[in-house]
């Protein structure tokens, strides 16, 4: 399968993450890619720009000879109601794309009934388009609250790349994405590949996603990332629109 576009990568912007706007664009058009999300960190990471910064990504040319950019946040989930870090005004008046996860830099990591009740809650915010890596086993879920409501709301669950990566800090990404992925397939939930690039060199790169979607025989119907229209229809399912 081609994957047709990246919604989560990040640059210089997010504090810890290396390439320009420039160099990640021409990444993602050395990958044939369609549309490139970059998606700078929200408040409450060490480093990461600040509201003006989001407030003025206006001036940022959106189409690049063809490819289609677009500006926005992972922002992060602080607390089990679901609460983001940035303010509601921003999100709808700023942000082309709008995803949202968890971040043990900016969240108090409570019981499992807890943390689901984080990303359902976020889930159910229709200011959120894509929940980033629920895989992460320090931060203890229930699967399957997660992906009923997602099933009901049209919220993406992102599968990430990075997650699988022998540096990345996060525990059992691999057999946590198999026990959502099964209920996904189950209940017929879109899920999104995202690199989470902190590098221009990643951008684009789905080598372990494909893998595990490969071994799962996971129908590629449910992947948004077969199709920009498939991706471009989703969201205005998610946002009512």
């Amino acid at each position: 399968m081609s994957y047709l576009l990246d919604m989560h990568t990040h640059t210089l912007a997010s504090g810890h993450a290396y390439g320009s706007i420039r160099e990640s664009v021409e990444a993602a058009q050395n990958q044939g890619l369609e549309i490139l999300g970059i998606t700078e960190h929200g408040k409450g990471i060490p480093g990461t720009c600040n509201e003006i910064y989001f407030r003025n990504m206006s001036v940022v040319p959106r189409d690049w000879n063809g490819l289609r950019l677009m500006l926005g946040c992972e922002m992060n989930i602080v607390d089990y109601k679901g609460t983001l870090s940035e303010k509601e005004h921003i999100i709808k008046s700023c942000f082309d794309i709008r995803l949202a996860g968890i971040h043990d830099l900016c969240y108090k990591i409570g019981s499992a009934d807890e943390n689901t009740r984080a990303y359902v809650n976020a889930i159910h915010n229709p200011l959120v388009d894509i929940i980033t890596h629920p895989d992460d086993g320090r931060i203890p879920v229930h699967y399957e609250p997660i992906v009923k409501a997602a099933k009901e709301t049209g919220t993406m669950l992102e599968i990430n790349n990075s997650s699988f990566s022998p540096e990345n800090s996060r525990v059992n990404p691999r057999e946590n994405y198999i026990k959502m992925l099964k209920l996904c397939k189950e209940y017929e939930v879109m899920i999104i590949a995202g690199s989470d690039a902190h590098d221009p060199s990643a951008v684009g790169k789905f080598d372990q996603v494909a893998q595990i979607l490969k071994e799962m025989s996971f129908p590629m119907e449910l992947v948004a990332n077969r199709s920009t229209h498939v991706f471009l229809k989703q969201l205005k399912e998610i946002r009512g629109e």
